[in-house]
């Protein structure tokens, strides 16, 4: 008995204290159901608050306006409310005791109730928290850089020292949220290199995500559109997230995400089609003005045309009430959908007018470009439009800024600038990048060539300011000592003065910096190649190489960019089927990851090398597929969607020619004669000069037919017919019009009688080639000619193609000359 009682009273006395350390202010505070009863404890319990109940007091209130939709909450009135202040003079004196967490959860809930930065409390809880950041948990770190971003800090030193932090602790992050919130944050300070092992490390986490978690993938999107780096594989898997959250993304949410997609340059099919029918849904929901714009810049791009009647009906009864920021998204939306509606072009250009004086320069190019893409013919806008961004040139001194400035000015009438103008542009040229430099050379051409009075008065300053683009071009070339940074220069390089003055020497410092080219920037510099028509063969054999040793780290999607260059420009590297080779089996495992357009592109560039994958070619050529592309091409821009087709058709010419065994079908025959009949009949005056010659080597004009069609839908510059005896044969004496070829093309190994032609007989094709069938720098033919040669041979024909070059030059200056050329190459080389 005695020992019962001893036991009951030691558990009495244990439940004793534990009773008294249960804090009733704390649970008081916890039990509140609204704002008033929180502040009428701070008022009744002010000398008796630690700073746990500090603490506790402020994450009730904010827990209350995360729980009220956004047209309920009151944030104003809790921020002003006397005993909030209390609150805030109560977390500033007792803040030394605050542990970790609780000090920055403060700081973020301050911040949320829109308590200005420079507010001594902030001030304190910032320098506070600095003091203590090496001890924090990851946490506990990523809100704290959470709340300085939301100071606009991403460039200050303290997020400076949380990225270092950061870098020292990676390896022991396996919070995927956590490590979201701190890339997003620390994007603007941190290296090339510990950017890519920061998203190394998100993608190996993100096996482990909760794809209920859609708010991660989205900051993961946001860091690699701050730092520039179209990472793929991320890419991929955090769609694949979205696709799963579909259901649960709100117009917010979806317009977000399409807008980093737009940023990022990423489209996926799948995510288009549900995000279409998403917002389609919305549009008998959303009517006020500031809803109504977010879903139209969100279901525009991507509308039917009945989606796209609605929006406009609906975009006219309420577009004199855009806000000024609402009719600028509006409008570069309209660019991107190809307006073609004058009413509305002229009611939104009237509404932009009335806002004209509150955009920034930047918005401002925005308006212009836009205006300028959908024919705006409004000349009292455009010169108040160009009054205004003259203005901001001359007050302004950030050259990305000039750059843009001047470049919009270029496209208006009277595209010329004042002498001010100019001093304002040579002013900061020792600042400038290579494209800011193409940008005022391709400006400076724009205005000698519209305004010849106005070379005349500035004459001096023109003749001063183009020498001095090129020198400081050819210094930033000379002084190019990172690839990746030279890339971001010329990532937006072109027109006729980058050809003309800095092409080369680009070059020649492409080949100094070659050993940089690795996987993660071989797709950028390919593209260039492709872009600048350059052939370089130490630069693509250093590609080539690159490719063949580190093939399973570069993206499928990344390889097709890498083949471009040497497709396109029909060059072999030394170790071609190896490069060929490696490309198209790391290919093959990985063809579902194209969306069905890339597809298409990929069979074509690799068939212009002369390579057909048989797994490429069966996924693209089946009824499912072809089925598959014809719904993605309605959410393609016009121009891609045209582009597509002509892809296909030449990729389905291809096969059928070089791969017979295959037995895919020719089934673009009426595609091809409903193109062909939209070429224009008319010819070059050196084409009407070629064909005048063979008439009169021939022996007339009915002996040789121009811009003849060919099957599978060829237009060669002339055909003409010799026979066994190298005799021509007048077309109007054969039995097959060429224009009029049957249906079944015929081939050379079939001896098909249809072809019209005699025993012994041989079609020839003359091609007068120009400068766009050869490299820029070298005589060398590019791949889409001498596909054209290959196949043409295959149909039968003996082809001559005459470069432009060989044709004007000194040698052939007269028609004497001319003469004896086209005979030496019309009768000596072809086949009996």
């Amino acid at each position: 008995m005695l020992r019962l009682r001893a036991a009951y009273e030691f558990f009495w006395r244990v439940f004793q204290h534990g009773t008294k350390t249960i804090d009733p202010l704390l649970n008081q505070i916890n039990k509140c159901v609204n704002e008033e009863q929180i502040f009428d404890i701070v008022g009744k319990n002010t000398a008796r608050l630690s700073e746990k109940h500090v603490g506790c007091a402020c994450k009730v209130l904010w827990q209350f306006q995360k729980e009220k939709d956004d047209l309920m909450r009151n944030i104003p009135y809790v921020r002003d409310h006397p005993q909030f202040l209390a609150l805030r003079i109560l977390a500033k004196d007792k803040m030394e005791l605050m542990d970790d967490n609780t000090l920055v959860n403060i700081l973020y809930i301050m911040l949320r109730f829109t308590v200005e930065a420079h507010d001594s409390l902030v001030e304190h809880l910032v320098m506070e928290a600095w003091r203590r950041a090496e001890r924090f948990d990851l946490k506990v770190l990523s809100k704290f850089s959470s709340c300085l971003g939301d100071q606009h800090m991403f460039l200050s030193p303290l997020m400076g020292k949380i990225a270092d932090i950061l870098n020292r602790n990676l390896d022991s992050v396996q919070d995927l949220r956590t490590l979201s919130v701190l890339m997003v944050n620390i994007g603007s300070v941190i290296s090339q290199n510990f950017c890519e092992r920061l998203v190394n490390k998100a993608e190996l986490l993100s096996d482990t995500m909760d794809h209920s978690q859609f708010n991660t993938s989205i900051r993961i999107l946001r860091f690699l559109q701050n730092t520039r780096y179209n990472y793929y594989p991320l890419l991929e898997k955090c769609n694949c997230v979205f696709i799963s959250n579909i259901a649960h993304l709100n117009l917010d949410t979806l317009s977000f995400i399409l807008s980093l997609y737009k940023s990022l340059q990423f489209s996926n099919f799948p995510f288009q089609v549900l995000a279409r029918e998403k917002l389609s849904k919305m549009t008998a929901v959303y009517c006020d003005p500031a809803s109504f714009v977010k879903l139209f810049v969100a279901l525009g791009p991507l509308a039917r045309p009945t989606e796209e009647k609605w929006l406009m009906s609906a975009l006219k009864m309420m577009v004199d009430e855009l806000t000024s920021q609402q009719a600028l998204a509006i409008v570069v939306t309209m660019e991107e959908m190809n307006s073609k509606d004058s009413y509305l072009i002229e009611k939104i250009a009237s509404v932009l007018h009335k806002y004209l004086h509150v955009y920034k320069p930047v918005e401002l190019t925005k308006i212009t470009t836009a205006l300028i893409h959908l024919h705006l013919h409004n000349s009292e806008f455009i010169k108040t439009l160009r009054k205004l961004l003259l203005s901001h040139l001359r007050n302004n001194v950030i050259p990305s800024e000039i750059s843009m400035l001047v470049r919009v000015i270029a496209m208006l009438p009277f595209p010329h600038l004042d002498e001010s103008g100019l001093s304002r542009v040579e002013s900061i040229l020792p600042q400038c990048r290579l494209s800011d430099l193409s940008t005022f050379a391709l400006s400076l051409s724009t205005w000698i060539r519209h305004d010849h009075s106005y070379l005349d008065n500035v004459c001096q300053k023109n003749i001063k300011l183009l020498p001095q683009l090129n020198a400081y071009g050819y210094q930033r070339l000379q002084q190019a000592n990172n690839l990746n940074v030279l890339w971001e220069e010329l990532k937006y390089v072109n027109g006729e003065w980058f050809e003309e003055e800095l092409l080369e020497e680009t070059v020649v410092t492409l080949q100094r910096l070659s050993d940089q080219i690795t996987h993660t920037n071989i797709a950028n510099f390919s593209a260039f190649i492709v872009k600048t028509n350059y052939l370089s063969a130490p630069v693509l054999d250093k590609i080539a190489s690159v490719t063949v040793q580190q093939i399973n780290k570069i993206h499928p999607l990344a390889i097709h960019s890498v083949l471009l260059p040497f497709s396109i420009l029909n060059y072999d590297p030394p170790q071609k089927d190896e490069f060929f080779g490696a490309c198209i089996q790391r290919l093959n495992s990985q063809l579902s990851l194209f969306e069905p357009h890339l597809l298409v592109f990929l069979g074509f560039t690799l068939a212009l090398a002369g390579y057909f994958p048989e797994d490429l070619i069966k996924a693209v050529f089946n009824i499912e597929f072809l089925a598959k592309l014809d719904l993605q091409l309605q959410y393609l821009p016009p121009f891609l969607k045209t582009r597509v087709h002509n892809r296909l058709m030449e990729f389905n010419r291809a096969v059928c020619l070089e791969c017979p065994e295959f037995e895919i079908p020719w089934f673009h025959d009426h595609y091809c004669q409903k193109q062909n009949s939209k070429v224009n009949d008319s010819i070059s005056a050196v084409q009407y000069q070629i064909y005048k010659m063979l008439g009169e080597i021939l022996g007339g004009p009915n002996y040789v037919k121009p811009s003849a069609l060919t099957p599978y839908g060829y237009i060669v510059d002339f055909e003409y017919i010799l026979d066994k005896k190298k005799k021509p044969l007048s077309h109007r004496n054969q039995g097959v019009v060429l224009n009029e070829l049957p249906n079944v093309p015929w081939r050379p190994d079939t001896h098909d009688t249809r072809s019209g032609l005699p025993p012994g007989a041989q079609r020839v094709a003359l091609e007068f080639l120009d400068s766009q069938a050869f490299c820029k720098n070298i005589l060398h033919l590019k791949g889409k000619s001498a596909m054209k040669k290959r196949h043409l041979e295959i149909l039968g024909y003996h082809v001559i193609q005459i470069p432009y070059l060989a044709w004007n030059s000194m040698e052939l200056s007269t028609k004497d000359a001319w003469m004896e050329y086209l005979r030496e190459h019309m009768f000596a080389e072809v086949k009996s």
